[in-house]
């Protein structure tokens, strides 16, 4: 049986009603994201690789330049 998902939009997508938003919905076991403007195109991921590349963003891994 598939549930329908509760999209929320993120707090730093600058509060406006247009399609310029990322929006997250959350199951027991896997995230959903997405952009407002394109609401078909999904990223489903577990919560620990999300984790692991959010936490790399912050850290400057990705930064621009930089070798991995």
């Amino acid at each position: 049986m598939t549930h329908a998902l509760h999209w929320q939009k993120s707090t730093f997508s600058g509060g406006g009603e247009g399609n310029t938003c990322v929006e997250l919905a959350a199951t027991p076991t896997t995230l959903h994201l997405r952009e407002s403007d394109t609401p078909n195109a999904q990223l489903t991921t577990a919560t620990a690789p999300l984790t692991h590349l959010i936490r790399g963003i912050k850290s400057g891994r990705f930064a621009p330049g930089r070798r991995i």
